[in-house]
Order: C-alpha cells, then sequence, then structure tokens
C-alpha cells in the first residue's frame, strides 16, 4: 500500500498515459477536457441559441465519464491516498514566494494565500477568476481545444497544430510566472 501513496515514476505513469492514448485512437475518440463542456452546453440546450453548440452531443457522452473519473479519482486520491508532507521547495524559491506574500512557502500544495475563502472571495481572487475564466475559455475555443487534447492526443497524433499550440502554452505560461504574476501577487 505504501508504493501507491507515493509519486509514481516516469516509467509506469507514461506507459499507462501511452496505453489510454492508444485505445482512444484505436477507437476514434479524441481526449480533451473543454471538449466536455460544450457536451454540457449541449445537453442543456444552447445549441438552440448558439451554432457552436448544435452536434449530436449523445456521441460525446462517454467522454462525461471521464469527466467523472476525474472528479471521483481526484476525491479518493486526496482523501484516501495522500498524506500532507511538506514540499521540497530550493531556498531561492521560498524566498522568492515570500516575497509575493507567501508565508508558508512549501508547506501545502494549495497556498492559503490563493485558495483560502477569504482569498478567492475577495474583489481580487473574484475578478482574478472572471478574466481567467474568460482567457481560458476564449483560448481553449480559439485553438481548438484546452492543453490536455493538444498536448495529449493533439501530439500522440503528430499534429502540427497541437505542436504550436503545445508550444505557445508554455511560452504564455513562461510570460505569465516571469511578467504578469509579479503585478497580480
Amino acid at each position: 500500500m505504501e508504493y501507491i501513496l507515493q509519486p509514481w515514476p516516469w516509467y509506469v505513469s507514461g506507459p499507462c498515459i501511452a496505453i489510454i492514448m492508444f485505445l482512444l485512437l484505436y477507437f476514434g475518440r479524441t481526449f480533451g477536457m473543454s471538449s466536455n463542456l460544450r457536451t454540457l452546453c449541449a445537453i442543456g440546450g444552447a445549441g438552440k441559441r448558439v451554432e457552436f453548440f448544435k452536434f449530436d452531443w449523445k456521441s460525446q457522452r462517454w467522454n462525461l465519464v471521464v469527466v467523472l473519473g476525474a472528479i471521483v479519482g481526484g476525491f479518493i486520491a486526496h482523501h484516501y491516498l495522500s498524506h500532507p508532507t511538506n514540499i521540497d521547495l530550493s531556498q531561492n524559491t521560498i524566498e522568492d514566494l515570500k516575497m509575493f506574500g507567501f508565508e508558508n512557502a512549501g508547506q501545502s500544495l494549495l497556498p492559503p494565500e490563493l485558495f483560502s475563502w477569504d482569498a478567492v472571495l475577495s474583489i481580487k481572487g473574484l475578478s482574478i477568476l472572471i478574466v481567467g475564466g474568460l482567457l481560458v475559455g476564449f483560448g481553449t475555443r480559439y485553438a481548438g481545444g484546452c492543453t490536455s487534447g493538444h498536448a495529449i492526443t493533439g501530439l500522440s497524433s503528430l499534429q502540427r497544430p497541437s505542436l504550436i499550440a503545445v508550444i505557445g502554452f508554455f511560452i504564455g505560461g513562461l510570460i505569465m510566472i516571469h511578467f504578469i504574476y509579479p503585478i497580480l501577487f
């Protein structure tokens, strides 16, 4: 049981992802979490108002099982398969985070300065959630998929647009963490 509580090495988790991707490609399916939002909107009747949501959502019901599995799996992993541990951060990272106002850097995966209800329900927290949600939604639609869809499905099926999108995701992440994040926090 102790083995399952530890992070799995790449040579176990990587082939597991590869097997799942092989099966999805073999059966003509694609993986991506953002497509589930489109399916849920279509189920809710959004196709009556917006052309984008007019499609055969019943053919995508299988993908909703992925969402359910992610929720149930996350709950099981958090409550039964993990134990709180300190995160091994370098001293430079801890000092940099303290400059941004993180008092207990490395003590938790979800720092309360960002993830407590007080932080989320503040004007700043709500503004970041709303603007971030709009940007992610727009970016997902504009890029033709989300990070998981492009990075996992797109790259495994050797799609050039997915390679370009993944490179863009990394560049955007670097810009965010080095330039925008210091302004916000």
